[in-house]
């Protein structure tokens, strides 16, 4: 029998690729009895899980088995539809990077730590005459001794701020101690000793900076009988002036013991770990304890299945903590974890020796632990209460603008800018959990038809810029479903909504609802009238609860856009002609400076003039001169 006409025979269908269970057994044929690492995916390119293993072959083929997996499990292996496999040296190794690869992936069915910021510091610098005390956040890269973690700028803040009145050391920079030619004002109110004018000597100031490093090290009742000992010798040579500031160095120690709460007597350095779950979420509360004293705690909520039991959670949590922080010590558990062991012998490679991880059952110990404990209970109570109220504020939302369900991510728009320059327009996000500082988006405005003080054009180009980027990756599979906004508000009345909804038309997006927030008359609070689609402008009651919600999510909007522009124009005040100039670097353009003064004077420079600064050659002076007189063709 033939085909009539163009129609060809229908090629054979090919074979299904195989997926879930049957696809991990013909992954498992092929794997090694050796340490590592795996990667389950989904058909749409979605990173799943990763999982370390000490024998590939045997964690793998528990995936597997017909039954026995609990339900978060048996959907993970059903929507497996690829695996990836590197093997390591030994299971340390496949630790180390199974918390690299879940902190930088974040996959969907593994323990999140969800928390991306580094710990503060404090520095005592050591490549000064004059070391300098300050907060560090960030990696080690300036010369000098690093104190910490702490647990917040705060906590930094406080102690760094009781160390100036307890031992007088300088806080400003370099180049401000170089060009003082008198005492600050902290000289004056006895929290720096002045060694930037001399009030102080080099070795005088080296006793202050030894001392300090003696308390930050746990000696501090070394410290505290030294400066006992001298304010009687002063006493008793009744120079009372000198004695008074070792009285205030000895009152602000006592300060700092006593704001840092429990001081334990036999831990010198250790982090404590205490989780507590509840209501299918875990608080896991970390305190850090260095040279004998506590340095503050943080609490945790780290993302992850409901079924999961405390311990594993707690022990996900872990490696994924240490993966970029030095270890102290010491590490204290609530729960004996399954991965202890691995963890220490983990711990202890990193950190270049001992590091002990226990489960301490009796004394002191016990106690920091109990103590860990009952502050990881109370904050989750306290999220969980904040939760249901969070809640019902959403369901709020979803009734007053007509949503199927409580909007999962709000996102709010404002724009900012001064007789229309620089302006820039801010972008924040808010949800189930409140803000998610994380996602806030600044927008700088470059549209060439942007008209300074068009509104509505800049509200135009930010939301193009937006969703534009989000349908291309969600077109690329980079974007998940919760990157997409239930509900977006916009800062402006029916001018700055329609604007919106040509912009969501234009692009072809159905499933978004927009509102435009309007201030009320003379910008009262508690007056917004609301404007939606098919409706005609409303207003809520004036003590609404949804209402002052509104109102939180507009003001943080309008906060961040205002501190974007002021950013921008802050950075513009100290952007330099110069540099837009090819071929001028750093060196140059100091010289140019050096030489006539100012930008303004380098632009009315002659040819001749320019290549007469030292470093500057002919063809460097042409460019320069044509860049201020408007000759680009005559450069050669």
């Amino acid at each position: 029998m033939t085909d009539s006409g163009d129609n060809t025979a229908n090629p054979p269908a090919a074979p299904e690729k195989p997926v879930g269970a049957a696809l991990i057994s013909a992954k498992v044929k092929l794997l090694p009895d050796s340490p590592g690492v795996y990667r389950m995916y989904a058909a749409d390119g979605e990173l799943l899980y990763v999982g370390k293993a000490r024998s590939l072959k045997k964690r793998v083929s528990n995936y597997a088995k017909p039954g026995g997996h609990s339900n978060r499990i048996a959907r993970m292996i059903a929507s497996t539809a690829q695996m990836e496999f590197i093997t390591t040296a030994t299971e340390t190794d496949a630790l180390l990077l199974e918390a690299n690869l879940i902190k930088r992936l974040k996959p969907r069915y593994n323990v999140l730590m969800r928390d991306d910021k580094s710990f503060p510091y404090i520095l005592l610098t050591g490549d000064h005459p004059f070391p300098q005390v300050l907060k560090h956040r960030g990696a080690r890269t300036r010369s000098g001794d690093y104190y910490g973690p702490f647990a917040s700028a705060g906590a930094v803040t406080a102690t760094l701020n009781a160390l100036q009145k307890a031992f007088l050391l300088r806080s400003c920079s370099d180049s401000v101690f170089e060009s003082r030619t008198r005492p600050c004002l902290l000289f004056q109110i006895k929290r720096c000793s002045a060694p930037c004018t001399g009030e102080i000597g080099e070795e005088g100031y080296a006793r202050l900076v030894a001392e300090a490093r003696d308390f930050l090290k746990g000696r501090s009742r070394k410290t505290q009988r030294e400066l006992v000992t001298l304010m009687d010798e002063a006493a008793a040579e009744l120079d009372f002036e000198r004695a008074a500031i070792y009285r205030d160095r000895i009152r602000a120690l006592t300060q700092i013991q006593q704001h840092q709460g429990i001081n334990p007597q036999t831990v010198a350095e250790a982090d404590v770990f205490a989780a507590w779950t509840e209501g299918g979420q875990t608080c896991v509360q970390v305190f850090f304890f260095r040279a004998g004293q506590n340095w503050g705690n943080r609490a945790y909520f780290p993302r992850h299945d409901k079924e999961l039991p405390t311990e594993d959670v707690l022990d996900a949590f872990l490696a994924q903590f240490y993966e970029d922080r030095p270890p102290p010590r010491m590490v204290l558990l609530s729960h004996d974890v399954p991965g202890r062991a691995l963890l220490a012998e983990a711990l202890t490679i990193r950190a270049g020796r001992k590091v002990a991880v226990g489960v301490p059952r009796r004394g002191e110990k016990r106690e920091l632990v109990d103590h860990a404990l009952t502050n990881a209970r109370e904050a989750l109570g306290r999220r969980l209460a904040e939760s249901s109220t969070q809640r019902k504020l959403l369901e709020g939302v979803a009734e007053v603008f007509d949503l199927d369900a409580p909007p999962r991510r709000i996102e709010v728009y404002d724009n900012s800018h001064i007789s229309g320059t620089k302006p820039v327009g801010g972008m924040i996000v808010a949800g189930p959990e409140g803000f998610m500082k994380n996602q806030y988006r600044k927008f700088n405005i470059r549209g060439e038809d942007v008209e300074p003080g068009d509104d509505y054009a800049m509200m135009r180009e930010v939301l193009t810029r937006r969703f534009t980027r989000l349908l291309k990756e969600s077109g690329e599979n980079k974007a998940d479903e919760n990157a997409w906004p239930d509900l977006i508000l916009i800062d402006g009345g029916a001018g700055q909504l329609k604007v919106a909804l040509d912009v969501l038309a234009e692009l072809g997006i159905e499933n978004v609802t927009a509102v435009g927030v309007a201030k009320g008359p003379e910008r009262d609070a508690g007056r917004e009238r609301f404007f939606m689609a098919g409706k005609p402008g409303f207003m809520l009651e004036p003590r609404n609860p949804v209402l002052y919600y509104l109102q939180r999510l507009r003001d943080e909007a309008h906060r961040y856009a205002i501190g974007s522009h002021r950013a921008r124009r802050s950075k513009a005040i100290g952007a330099n002609p110069l540099d837009e100039i090819p071929g001028i670097g750093p060196g140059r353009k100091r010289a140019l400076l050096q030489h006539f003064g100012s930008a303004r004077a380098v632009s009315r420079a002659g040819l001749a003039d320019l290549e007469a600064v030292e470093g500057i050659s002919e063809k460097v002076a042409r460019a320069v001169y044509d860049h201020f007189h408007g000759n680009p063709d005559s450069a050669s």
